[in-house]
């Protein structure tokens, strides 16, 4: 076994050599071919590059000779940069991303240092955003080639955030079904395991190495600098996960000023509008309550340490009911159902529902003295003592309370330590080597325990020819996660490791200022144990023109990959009737991209903005669906696996508009993020037989077969299960004097079209059988065509350090569901109080 392993891995190094040789040696022509130098008399021009509004120091600004725009370099990381010139009098234009550039004209005189600082003024023509996921580096985000979104910490904070899924919930074409991040339709809902979005925080991956699973409490919603979702595969960039796009979270550093802000918050959930047992709501003769407090503190100690401190802390009395006692089961049930005492179903009470978090972060860097070096480590740490619920208890009087053997307690630990170094020269190149060490241990009822470690590395190499306009990226990357779970022992061991090695290229290239072009390669390496090595190649392009003074029109393509991670391939666990299956024999779902867009800037007045349009298509091979059926009654009545379905395509029309008044409107202003996405979330081999199963008492020569058509409630139009095809996103907020502030968020989905048979199945068997609570789900599936869900918000600024605002989330109290038998929250509202100096 080793000596074929050994052939394996030989193998695939050949294969990686023959690959990345032509790669090192174009490396070595492009960055250590030493230019020939000028032999002419010079001065050097030294300063540093500001905003002029704040004064806060630019990093990254470029700084071009005007008749030779090779001629140049790039402020460092304090804003400070150097340059040298030939005598005489030079012309220089100095450009940052979203502010207006700036001609400077020097004297240049032989062996003088002249110093001259720069200020760069904030732009008013358009509303300018800059982003860096697309290509890992700044750009205008009209420069794109590929659909984009941008949220604000305003949004965020303002909306009480507490975890960051509720203000992900208002990006369009973007939707969170229990933890599960989909993006156009392109998956159904897994409890968000073997996500298609990859999920990073400062572009490292923070998806849970074990599951693939976002955990969305653990992100740091009080240190937000933006995050910005990439609509579509990015797979080349940022690996296997990002197969439907990515959502990369992006903390701030300090600015010029210490800044600490402390924001306090507490309210109650209201009465769901379904009839509950209202005995049971009350917490200790109360509504049940949530209060939370955020922390954050950032300076700059000595002029060369960032140094930022954040926090959180949250308690949430919930709204899902403890489960009732579990039905006694004589011992001839138990025994033709294969319940042993291992699948024993825990009794909880109100106060076992209750959740506890609680989490510190901390980011800090050193500006080396030595020009262009910066260095330091970020971290995080929580504490989470949660509960998961698989299934209500039924669809009308108890929707709000969980099914017995369908709600699993759980004590979440984990931390994560993100070393990293980047040095930049003077002539456009820079290195970075980032890391992450990302342990988790949860403890679970019902023996799902599970701990597991993450460790990434990624060297980075990047080039920009600023004469040129073209930006070279190239990196390597090693991401190795172990695990240990009993869950896991049907791979023959409760240790599992999954490794995973690539390397990437991406060139984006401007051309004549109006043209963008991007194009990237990635060759993927995954190994799940001691099987042998599964590879990939992955290719992207796209093209951005800019057609008119504001008007932009893009086009892409790309291909995605995505290997199963090891829940998905060997979670094995039972509670009483219901169980979650393995299955070793899934392998890596494929996928092709394409979509054309346009992005228009506008100003009505004083509010200016963007109206952006997309139609895309995404095709997927070996579609890794979760689905709910009978998969083994030998071992439980019913429960979820993940499968390989068929050929699947997902196509659609994506639509949004952003603006936002400018700061100096003193007396009112505006911000709004508006969007509209239609999908057609297809079946295209709906025939296809991905597996089998023989009933309880049924014939084992003759077993049924699980196709699309024979497992979907609905086949009308071949629809994927559990897709919205319709969704629109709203949310708005006006402020007056800078003192009050109104907003309002919105938000539709359409009826979900389809979902498994097996939910009537189990509604029948459960119904007709004395030892079970009836279970019922299809009937509000059925008498639900779509939901309406508003929220809105009312604040008063104090003075300048402190605000007040109420708000309220689901303001009409629906009782609505995003996945089949999962209740979403009822109305909650909230008193906040932020103070801030």
């Amino acid at each position: 076994m080793n000596s074929a392993v050994h052939n394996v891995q030989q193998s695939l190094l050949f294969k990686m050599t023959k690959i990345l040789k032509p790669l090192f040696i174009f490396y070595l022509l492009l960055f250590w071919v030493p230019f020939l130098s000028s032999q002419n008399a010079t001065g050097i021009l030294k300063g540093s590059v500001f905003e002029n509004d704040s004064k806060e120091r630019l990093p990254g600004a470029n700084i071009q000779l005007a008749k030779n725009l090779i001629k140049g370099t790039t402020s460092d990381v304090n804003g400070n940069y150097i340059l040298e010139l030939d005598t005489g009098i030079q012309k220089l234009i100095c450009s940052y991303v979203g502010l207006k550039s700036y001609t400077l004209y020097v004297h240049i005189t032989e062996n003088v240092v002249i110093e001259q600082d720069i200020y760069l003024k904030s732009s008013t023509k358009s509303l300018e955003t800059v982003v860096v996921t697309t290509g890992k580096f700044d750009q205008r985000i009209e420069d794109v080639t590929v659909s984009m979104e941008v949220l604000k910490p305003q949004l965020i904070t303002n909306k009480n955030t507490t975890s960051i899924e509720t203000a992900l919930e208002q990006v369009p074409g973007l939707s969170i079904i229990d933890n599960d991040p989909q993006i156009r339709g392109g998956s159904g809902f897994t409890f968000g395991v073997g996500s298609r979005v990859q999920i990073l925080q400062d572009g490292i991956p923070l998806l849970s190495g074990d599951a693939g699973r976002p955990e969305w409490n653990y992100i740091p919603v009080e240190n937000l600098e933006q995050v910005e979702v990439i609509k579509g595969v990015s797979s080349v960039l940022y690996g296997s996960s990002a197969l439907n796009g990515v959502i990369n979270v992006r903390t701030a550093y300090p600015r010029s000023k210490p800044k600490t802000a402390i924001t306090i918050s507490s309210g109650a959930y209201n009465l769901p509008n379904s009839p509950v047992n209202q005995k049971d709501w009350w917490y200790n003769n109360k509504l049940p309550g949530v209060t939370n407090v955020n922390f954050f503190h950032s300076r700059i100690i000595k002029n060369n340490l960032d140094f930022v401190i954040g926090g959180n802390f949250n308690v949430d009395q919930g709204y899902v009911l403890a489960p009732p006692p579990a039905i006694y089961l004589p011992w001839d049930i138990k025994q033709a159902f294969n319940i042993t005492s291992k699948d024993s179903i825990y009794t909880f009470n109100r106060n076992d529902m209750l959740k506890i978090r609680g989490r510190i972060n901390f980011n800090l860097r050193y500006r080396s003295t030595i020009e262009g070096l910066n260095y330091g480590v970020n971290g995080n740490a929580m504490y989470n003592k949660t509960n998961m619920v698989l299934a209500w208890l039924n669809d009308s009087a108890n929707i709000n309370q969980g099914y017995p053997g369908a709600v699993f307690l759980e004590n979440q630990k984990m931390f994560n330590l993100d070393p990293f170094i980047k040095y930049t020269t003077h002539n456009g190149i820079s290195h970075s080597l980032i890391g992450r060490l990302f342990h988790t241990d949860n403890q679970i009822s019902n023996n799902q325990s599970n701990n597991g470690t993450n460790y990434f590395a990624e060297y980075q190499l990047q080039r920009v020819f600023k004469g040129l306009g073209l930006t070279f990226t190239g990196g390597l990357v090693n991401n190795i996660s172990t695990s240990t779970s009993n869950m896991y022992a049907s791979s023959g061991t409760p240790n599992n490791v999954i490794q995973n090695r690539s390397a990437y290229i991406q060139l984006d290239y401007k051309l004549w200022k109006i043209i963008t072009l991007s194009g990237g390669f990635r060759y993927e390496a995954f190994k799940m144990n001691l099987q042998p090595y599964n590879t990939a190649p992955i290719l992207r392009g796209g093209a951005n023109i800019q057609v008119l003074e504001h008007t932009f029109v893009r086009l892409s393509g790309g291909q995605g990959y995505r290997f199963p991670t090891i829940t998905e391939r060997y979670i094995t666990t039972k509670a009483g009737m219901f169980a979650v299956f393995p299955n070793p024999g899934l392998v890596p779902e494929t996928s092709e991209g394409y979509e054309i867009g346009i992005k228009q800037g506008f100003k009505i007045g004083s509010l200016m903005g963007y109206i952006d349009g997309a139609a895309f298509n995404q095709t997927y091979k070996n579609t890794i669906e979760f689905l709910f059926g009978e998969w083994d009654p030998s071992i439980a009545v019913a429960g979820f696996k993940f499968v390989n379905t068929g050929n699947s395509k997902s196509s659609g029309l994506d639509f949004s508009i952003s603006a936002i008044t400018p700061e100096t409107n003193k007396r009112f202003g505006v911000t709004m993020l508006l969007g509209y996405t239609y999908v057609n979330p297809i079946s295209t081999t709906p025939n296809y037989v991905y597996a089998k199963y023989v009933p309880i008492a049924g014939d084992p020569n003759n077993p049924t077969q699980l196709s699309y058509n024979s497992t979907s409630m609905n086949t009308s139009g071949n629809v994927m299960k559990y897709r919205y095809k319709h969704m629109i996103k709203a949310d708005v907020e006006f402020n007056f004097y800078k003192k009050i502030f109104f907003g309002v968020s919105y938000r539709y989905y359409s009826k979900m079209q389809n979902i498994d048979t097996a939910f009537a199945n189990l509604e029948t068997f459960t119904t007709s059988n004395p030892f079970f609570y009836p279970i019922h789900a299809t009937s509000f599936w059925n008498s639900h065509n779509g939901f309406h869900i508003f929220d809105a918000r009312l604040a008063y600024k104090i003075s300048t350090k402190q605000k007040i605002a109420i708000i309220c989330s689901n303001v009409f109290n629906v009782t609505y569901m995003l996945r089949p038998m999962k209740l979403e929250p009822p109305r909650l509202t909230m008193v906040q109080y932020t103070f801030e100096i």
